[in-house]
């Protein structure tokens, strides 16, 4: 059971869903203790075989991502997941979750990192991840991707390829909280203004409500349309409702609560001064791990 923490922070990374995560390393022990304890205590390393038997189980759910997305309800983002001291069990109470169910949060699972992952072929995705981020040998990558090591260092340099086409912000993190702290502050004084001169002209704001929350369905393109649509979100709050700054997969985003209990989650990028993407996801499903009251 040691090795669960490691199973589940390896299956967000590919998956994108803290979710599939869980059960993809479930199903895994579940095949463990499947066998018969003779053949069980011939394995000499319990965590390498789990490790190549989540990876596989992840494979296949990546292979039929796709087909199941094409029926998702709008866009999909990637679960957010909360700073490690916010962490709930997402039942009621918000009892404090297993410590070895939390994913480290490091640059590898930050919203924009996952979606550059997403883009990938289930095949990259896994090369890529075991090796360049669990540093496993090609050799083990080409065992639980049917391949051969050869093939899988080409996987993972066309990963490589992706993940430079959309290079991480190199904004110093005290910076991109400032900014996301100023966008915050114009937001809710309805500032119009200092909301475009925040946004990158060429910005992207996407929404995942999952056909659970209402949410614009389609991507908003542009500083200026996204600083009146965020505008007009300002009208129509709730008198409930409050806006607070919080940790959102490693970097600096925002909250919107209702009574104490989590409804949204904004996840910025930030190039240079100005804010490039927003990723909003109101998907109660998404929103398990977070505080509730």
């Amino acid at each position: 059971m040691s090795e669960r923490r490691q199973l589940i922070n390896i299956a967000y990374r590919l998956l994108g869903s803290l979710a599939e995560a869980e059960d993809a390393a479930q199903e895994a022990y579940a095949r463990w203790y499947a066998m018969p304890g003779q053949q069980r205590e011939a394995i000499e390393s319990p965590g390498a075989w789990l490790t190549t038997v989540v990876s596989r189980i992840c494979l296949n759910l990546l292979s039929s991502a796709r087909a199941r997305r094409e029926t998702y309800a709008g866009e999909w983002i990637p679960e957010p997941l909360p700073d490690r001291t916010e962490w709930s069990t997402g039942r009621p109470g918000g009892a404090t979750v297993d410590p070895a169910d939390r994913v480290t949060l490091d640059e590898s699972v930050n919203l924009a990192f996952l979606v550059v992952l997403d883009s990938m072929t289930p095949a990259e995705r896994v090369a890529f991840i075991l090796h360049d981020v669990f540093c496993h040998s090609f050799a083990e990558v080409a065992e639980i991707v049917g391949r051969t090591p050869g093939a899988c260092r080409q996987l993972a340099s066309s990963a490589r390829r992706r993940i430079r086409a959309s290079p991480p912000s190199a904004t110093p993190a005290a910076q991109r909280a400032g900014i996301v702290r100023d966008f915050k502050q114009a937001w809710e004084a309805k500032d119009i203004n200092a909301l475009i001169g925040l946004l990158d002209p060429g910005a992207t704001a996407i929404a995942d409500g999952g056909g659970l929350a209402t949410t614009f369905p389609h991507p908003i393109e542009g500083g200026e349309q996204i600083a009146h649509a965020w505008v007009e979100i300002a009208r129509r709050r709730p008198g409930d409702m409050t806006f607070l700054e919080r940790t959102v997969n490693g970097q600096p985003g925002l909250v919107a609560q209702q009574d104490g209990v989590t409804v949204t989650v904004f996840a910025f990028d930030v190039a240079g001064d100005r804010i490039k993407h927003i990723w909003v996801v109101r998907n109660p499903e998404k929103l398990r791990r977070w505080t509730t009251g």
